[in-house]
C-alpha cells in the first residue's frame, strides 16, 4: 500500500532541498527523493568546495531563457539577500570575492547542512538512495484532483503534488540524469533543446596549431559573440564580458570563456579583446621613430611573453622584426590580432565539464508566479531542469533558491 504525501520532492540538490523546507514549514507533509548515496554533491563540489552560494547583484539580466521575462517573478520574490538572512541566521560566516559572488569562510558542506536543518524544521521525511522507476497519475478527473502515484526502489509512494527538482546534464559524473526531460515529455510538455552552458570550449585545426604552446597561460580580456544588433529569437544571443582567460591543452577556458559559452551559437566566431586596455595598432604607429625594439619585446611588455611569440607567428610577423621596419598596414594587421582576435570555436568539453545546462523545461508552460506545469496541475518543475540559466558566480544558485522558495510556497498556501 502506497505511503501518502502532500508533496514528493523529487531531486535533494539545492531547488528540492529549498522547496521542500518551505513546503513543510508551512504545514505540508513532504517526502524528499534523492537516487544518490552523497547529498547534494553539485552543492559540495561548487566554488573550489566553498560554494559560491549567491550572487548580490543577480537579476533578471543575469539569466539565460528562450522566455526571458519568466524568471522575473521569483527572483524578485526571493532576492539574495534573502538568502543571505537565512546564512545568518545560521551562523555561516561568508565573504565576497569578485564582482558580488559570495563564498563560504569554511566550507560547501554548511548550506547543505543549513538546508537539512530547515528540512528537518519542517518534518521532511527522506527517502535517499531511492530511485524513482515511474510517476504516474496527476491532473484533474470529474471527482477532482488525481494525485500521483510514484513507483520507487523503497515502495509505492502517493502525493497531491509532485515537484521535479532532478537538475539536468551536466557533470554526469556527479548523477546527472535526463529524469526531468522524461517527465515532463511523458505529461505532454515542450523541452527546449538542452546543451551544455558554462563549458571551455575546443579549438584545432592548422589555425589554431600556433597557440597549443600556451596552455597555462591566464589574462584578463574582453570576450563577446552574436551581435548587439540581432531582432526576434536571436536578440538574446548577445554576450560581452570582460574575465580572465585560460589556455588550455585543448582551446581556452577560465572565466571569460565560460561566461561566453552560454551565449556561442556552433558554428559562429567568439571575439577576444586581449589588450582590453590598450590601443595596439595606435601605440605601435606611433612609436615607431621613437622606440628601436623588436616587436617581440615591446608585445611582451603588456602580454606574456609566450603569447606575444603565438600571436605574431599566427600572423605572420617574425618575433625579432624591428618596430621601425614594421609599415603601418602590417602592424594595423597585428592591432586587430590583439585587439579583435575573431576565431571560430570546434566544438565545447561537453556536458563532463560543463556547469550547467542551458535550455530544459519549457518555461511557457510553467505558472511563473508557482512554477506549475499549467496542463497538469500539481506537478512543478524548479531549478536547472527549466529553461533558465544564469551567468557563472552563483547566478544559478540563486535560481534555484528562487524556483525552490516560489514553489514550496504555492505548495504551502494550496488547499
Amino acid at each position: 500500500m502506497a505511503e501518502k504525501f502532500d508533496v514528493a520532492v523529487i531531486g535533494a540538490g539545492a531547488a528540492g532541498m529549498m522547496c521542500a523546507a518551505v513546503a513543510a514549514q508551512g504545514g505540508k507533509r513532504v517526502v524528499l527523493i534523492d537516487h544518490a548515496e552523497k547529498l547534494a554533491e553539485k552543492i559540495r563540489i561548487s566554488g573550489g568546495g566553498r560554494c559560491n552560494f549567491t550572487n548580490m547583484n543577480a537579476g533578471p539580466a543575469n539569466f539565460l531563457s528562450e522566455n526571458p521575462h519568466f524568471c522575473k517573478s521569483a527572483l524578485s520574490r526571493y532576492t539574495p539577500q534573502d538568502f543571505l538572512a537565512l546564512v545568518k541566521k545560521h551562523r555561516i560566516s561568508y565573504h565576497e570575492k569578485h564582482k558580488g559572488q559570495l563564498f563560504c569562510d569554511e566550507s560547501s558542506e554548511q548550506i547543505i547542512q543549513m538546508l537539512k536543518a530547515e528540512c528537518a524544521a519542517g518534518s521532511v521525511h527522506w527517502r535517499m538512495p531511492c530511485a524513482v522507476e515511474s510517476v504516474k497519475g496527476g491532473g484533474q478527473s470529474p471527482e477532482g484532483a488525481v494525485p500521483f502515484l510514484l513507483q520507487t526502489s523503497l515502495g509505492e509512494i502517493e502525493a497531491q503534488a509532485v515537484v521535479i527538482a532532478t537538475g539536468a546534464l551536466s557533470i554526469p559524473k556527479i548523477g546527472a540524469t535526463d529524469f526531468a526531460y522524461r517527465v515532463a515529455k511523458q505529461f505532454g510538455l515542450n523541452i527546449v533543446e538542452p546543451r551544455p552552458g558554462l563549458v571551455p570550449l575546443t579549438f584545432d585545426g592548422p589555425g589554431w596549431a600556433p597557440f597549443v604552446p600556451l596552455a597555462g597561460i591566464a589574462l584578463e580580456v574582453d570576450v563577446e559573440t552574436g551581435s548587439r544588433k540581432a531582432k526576434g529569437k536571436k536578440a538574446g544571443n548577445y554576450g560581452h564580458f570582460r574575465e580572465d582567460l585560460l589556455f588550455t591543452h585543448r582551446g581556452l577556458s577560465g572565466p571569460a570563456i565560460l561566461q561566453i559559452s552560454s551565449y556561442w551559437e556552433p558554428g559562429t566566431p567568439i571575439t577576444i579583446n586581449l589588450l582590453p586596455e590598450v590601443d595596439v595598432a595606435q601605440e605601435l604607429i606611433e612609436a615607431k621613430s621613437t622606440v628601436k625594439k623588436q616587436l617581440g619585446n615591446i608585445l611582451s611588455q603588456w602580454m606574456p611573453a609566450r603569447l606575444a611569440e603565438g600571436l605574431l607567428a599566427a600572423t605572420g610577423l617574425p618575433a625579432d622584426a624591428r618596430l621601425a621596419d614594421m609599415p603601418d598596414a602590417k602592424l594595423r594587421a597585428l592591432g586587430d590580432a590583439v585587439n579583435r582576435w575573431s576565431i571560430v570555436p570546434t566544438g565545447s568539453e561537453g556536458y563532463r565539464k560543463a556547469e550547467v545546462t542551458l535550455g530544459g523545461v519549457d518555461t511557457r508552460e510553467l505558472s511563473q508566479q508557482t512554477m506549475m506545469a499549467q496542463k497538469v496541475p500539481g506537478l512543478y518543475f524548479i531549478g536547472e531542469a527549466v529553461d533558465v540559466t544564469g551567468w557563472l558566480g552563483g547566478y544559478n544558485f540563486q535560481w534555484a533558491w528562487a524556483s525552490g522558495v516560489a514553489a514550496g510556497q504555492a505548495l504551502a498556501s494550496a488547499a
